[in-house]
């Protein structure tokens, strides 16, 4: 309800309006029972039901019912983004878009999982993360026996089948299954580097940048209950944890298996398909983890001996990484019947920090 002044017969006169009094609307749908106040909004309205789609795409064959939505889509062909974040570099082509991206710079998360401690910006994260405890797979894959919690998964696992590459390069001719795979080699093309500027690190995207930012300001402020050990993620934190509850929550869908982490279960689902997606660029080799791929390309093809920095103080042998070096290590101790991982609740002892673990879900 709101007071408006009017002058009538040179004396001011006071009129209340109601406005919680819904508008007229004289103008009906002759196809459905929708009603309109304006003429135009009516003619507008009937466009839908005749499929007339009068706006053209000048660049494709699409075509639509209003000029906005025309310009909207226009901006596909032209690259025009207009609604630029006030926090970083990106824009956007719409403002829906921008007001969604925004959500990640004020850390807002209201949706919040019943089953675990995780919470989502967005109802559609949560939904999907909910089938991670229900083990619901509806979209399964008409090429093998693999089944996924979402469509898009599905549908990136697919073109493994087809090999469709539909993101290309226009700088060079590669192409790539993934529209983040393209951004982070067009970031190499344009000269956009995520470096840290406290040491010599480079990363693919700037979060993850951000995120190793932390390490260099030692800023850890989620500490365990049960041990000293703090962490500079509430979801490393959260990880963590499971080493102490040795709750298992990914499970395998085709075997017995369950795992602590969904990146474990990743991995090991390649068992199961044989998938090896990362592929030797000097020779016809693939492997299943890019840490395999790394190892492989560090011991076969680095031919300067002083590269290899890592040096077993038992032998003459020297190795390229930390974990090649590792896994050697564990021959020297399993041969000498060495046990240097002793259980801290019985006076049992073993050889690898592996047979450890597993020994400790026994007490």
């Amino acid at each position: 309800m709101i007071m408006a002044l009017t002058w009538e017969n040179n004396l001011v006169k006071l009129e209340i309006i109601d406005t919680n009094e819904k508008p007229e609307k004289p103008y009906h749908c002759s196809q459905c029972d929708k009603a309109y106040a304006k003429n135009m909004d009516l003619k507008r309205h009937l466009k839908t039901h005749s499929g007339e789609k009068p706006h053209q795409c000048s660049q494709c064959d699409k075509a639509f019912l209003q000029n906005s939505d025309l310009k909207q889509h226009l901006s596909i062909h032209t690259g025009e983004k207009p609604y630029q974040c006030s926090q970083c570099s990106k824009a956007f082509r719409e403002s829906k878009y921008l007001k969604r991206h925004m959500v990640i710079h004020s850390g807002e998360r209201p949706f919040q999982c019943s089953q675990c401690d995780k919470s989502f910006s967005k109802k559609s994260y949560l939904k999907s993360h909910i089938k991670t405890h229900t083990g619901e797979k509806p979209f399964q894959c008409s090429q093998c026996e693999m089944a996924f919690p979402r469509s898009f998964n599905l549908k990136l696992h697919l073109r493994q089948h087809t090999g469709e590459k539909p993101y290309q390069c226009s700088y060079c001719d590669r192409c790539f299954t993934q529209s983040i795979s393209l951004t982070q080699h067009m970031q190499r093309h344009n000269g956009e580097i995520n470096q840290c500027s406290q040491c010599d690190k480079t990363y693919k995207t700037k979060q993850i940048l951000l995120k190793h930012y932390k390490t260099h300001t030692k800023e850890k402020l989620h500490q365990c209950i049960q041990c000293d050990k703090t962490f500079l993620e509430k979801g490393d934190l959260s990880r963590h944890s499971r080493t102490h509850t040795m709750e298992k929550p990914y499970p395998c869908s085709q075997c017995d298996k369950a795992f602590s982490l969904k990146n474990n279960l990743k991995s090991h689902m390649m068992l199961h398909t044989g998938e090896k997606p990362y592929q030797c660029s000097q020779c016809v080799k693939s492997f299943s983890k890019n840490s395999y791929l790394k190892l492989h390309l560090n011991t076969m093809y680095i031919t300067d001996y002083s590269e290899k920095t890592f040096r077993c103080h038992h032998c003459d042998r020297a190795f390229p990484t930390k974990n090649s070096i590792k896994v050697h290590m564990k021959a020297h101790i399993k041969h000498s019947g060495e046990n240097p991982y002793p259980c801290s609740k019985c006076d049992m002892a073993f050889s690898t920090i592996g047979g450890l673990k597993k020994h400790l879900s026994t007490h």
